[in-house]
C-alpha cells in the first residue's frame, strides 16, 4: 500500500513500545485499561469508517479514476484499526456475535454484483449468483425477495441468505469488492481492476446498474458506521450500563481470562489457522482475507499487532497518540522477571515474522496470494514461518496465563492441528 498514513503507523508500532508501570498494577487495573484500549481501537475504527464514507461520497458524486483511487486508500486506512480490534472478539461474546456483519469472509461476490463467467462459488449456494445490483427482485428457493430499494436494513437482512455463510452482503469486504471488483489474477501479481465507470452516470456507465451500485456502496457504508458506533459505545466509560460496565463488574480474574483467551484464539485458530494455514495448504486465493484488494499482508500484520497491544497495554492511535497503561506483561513481570523477558521476546519475534509478509509485498512485490501459490517454495516457507511464530506465541500466551493464575486457558484452535 503506497499510503503515508499506514507506513507511519507501521514504523511507530515496530518500535519497542515502553511498558508503563511505576508500581506493579493490580489485576483490576489491567482489565480496566484493556477496556480503555478497546474503546480507543473501536473509536479509531469509527473515525476511519467516517473518512471512508466521505471518500465514497466523493466517488459517488463524481466518479473518476482519482476518486476511486482515494476511496480505495480510505478503505485500506479503515482496515488498520479494525484489524487490531479483532483481539477483542473471542473472549467477549458481544464482539464475536457482532463482527460477522462487518468482516465476514470468504464471500460469494456474485450475490452482490456481476462476476466472471468462470466464477467459482460455494456448491449449493442458491444466492451465489443472485446479483443484487443487477436485479430488483431475487428468487431464492420458493421465496421471492424485493430488493428494489437498497438500504442498510435490506443488506443486513440479506446476510447469510438461504442459510449460506458465503452470502455476505455487508461490511468491509462487500465494500472492498465494490471498489476493486474480482481479482482475476489467481496467484499471479495484481488485484481487482474495477473501472470507475462502473459508478458513472448516463451513457458513461459500464456493466449496467451504476445507480444501484452507487446506492449499494452508500448503504453498506452507512451500516458499517452504525455498527461501529454501537460497539464504540459498548466500551465507553461515559455510557451507563454498557458492556464495559458488565466487564468491570465481573471478577478481575474472569477479565484476564477473556483477555488471554482472545489473544490466544486470534493467534492460533484464527490467524495461524483460518487465515494462513487454510489458504496455504489449499493454495487458494479464495481463502485469502482481503482478496479483492491484495491487502492481506496488512490485514494479517494488524491482527498480530492487536495481540501485541493487549499483552503490552499499548496502542498507537491513528492520530499518532500512544495509549499505554497497566498490562499483562506487568503482571507477569511482578511474578517472574525472567519469564517476562522471555515471553516479551517471543511476542517481538512473532510480530517481526508476520511483518515479513508486509515486506514481501512492499519491497519484493510478492503478495500473499503469490506466496501461497503451489510451487512457490520460498513463499510457502515464509508463510509457514509466520504460522509457526504464531503457534510459539500462543504457547507463551498460555505460559503468561499460568504465571498470573489463569489455568486451563485452551485457546480456540478452530479444529486445526499445528
Amino acid at each position: 500500500m503506497n499510503n503515508k498514513f499506514t507506513r507511519n503507523l507501521i514504523a511507530a508500532s515496530l518500535l519497542t513500545l515502553p511498558v508503563f508501570a511505576q508500581a506493579a498494577p493490580t489485576k483490576a487495573e489491567v482489565v480496566e485499561h484493556y477496556a480503555d484500549l478497546a474503546h480507543s481501537v473501536f473509536s479509531d475504527s469509527l473515525i476511519t469508517a467516517k473518512s471512508l464514507d466521505k471518500a465514497l461520497d466523493a466517488l459517488i458524486a463524481n466518479p473518476s479514476e482519482a476518486n476511486l483511487a482515494k476511496a480505495r486508500e480510505a478503505w485500506k486506512a479503515a482496515r488498520v484499526p479494525y484489524q487490531q480490534s479483532e483481539v477483542f472478539r473471542f473472549g467477549n461474546a458481544i464482539v464475536d456475535d457482532w463482527e460477522g456483519q462487518l468482516n465476514a469472509w470468504p464471500l460469494d461476490e456474485g450475490l452482490i454484483d456481476y462476476v466472471a463467467d468462470d466464477y467459482q462459488y460455494e456448491l449449493g449456494n442458491e444466492g451465489a449468483q443472485a446479483n443484487i445490483i443487477g436485479n430488483e427482485s431475487l428468487q431464492i428457493g420458493n421465496a421471492k425477495i424485493d430488493v428494489k430499494k437498497i438500504t442498510p436494513e435490506l443488506l443486513a437482512e440479506l446476510n447469510e441468505l438461504g442459510g449460506s455463510e458465503a452470502n455476505v452482503a455487508t461490511g468491509y469486504h462487500a465494500i472492498e469488492f465494490l471498489l476493486w471488483g474480482q481479482d482475476l489474477n489467481g496467484t499471479d501479481n495484481g488485484a481487482g481492476e474495477r473501472q470507475y465507470t462502473d459508478f458513472a452516470y448516463g451513457e458513461a456507465c459500464t456493466n449496467g446498474g451504476c445507480e444501484r451500485r452507487r446506492d449499494y456502496l452508500k448503504a453498506a457504508s452507512e451500516l458499517l458506521q452504525a455498527d461501529l458506533s454501537w460497539m464504540e459505545q459498548q466500551w465507553s466509560a461515559d455510557v451507563a450500563s454498557n458492556y464495559r460496565t458488565e466487564l468491570l463488574a465481573d471478577s478481575a480474574d474472569n477479565g484476564l481470562r477473556k483477555m488471554l483467551f482472545g489473544m490466544g484464539s486470534l493467534s492460533l485458530g484464527e490467524l495461524a489457522g483460518e487465515r494462513m494455514k487454510v489458504a496455504l495448504e489449499a493454495n487458494s486465493t479464495e481463502d485469502e482475507h482481503d482478496c479483492f484488494s491484495d491487502n492481506t499482508h496488512y490485514s494479517h500484520y494488524y491482527n498480530e499487532q492487536g495481540i501485541y497491544n493487549v499483552y503490552t497495554g499499548t496502542y498507537m492511535r491513528v492520530n499518532g497518540t500512544l495509549v499505554s497503561g497497566p498490562s499483562i506483561h506487568d503482571l507477569v513481570e511482578k511474578k517472574d522477571k525472567q519469564a517476562a523477558k522471555e515471553i516479551q521476546a517471543e511476542f517481538d519475534r512473532a510480530r517481526s515474522q508476520v511483518y515479513t509478509l508486509v515486506q514481501s509485498a512492499e519491497k519484493q512485490n510478492q503478495y500473499f496470494d503469490q506466496l501461497i501459490a503451489s510451487g512457490n517454495k520460498a513463499g510457502n516457507a515464509l508463510v509457514g514461518k509466520s504460522i509457526m511464530a504464531l503457534v510459539k506465541q500462543t504457547a507463551e500466551i498460555e505460559r503468561a496465563a499460568s504465571i498470573i493464575g489463569v489455568s486451563n486457558l485452551n485457546p480456540d484452535t478452530a479444529d486445526h492441528q499445528f
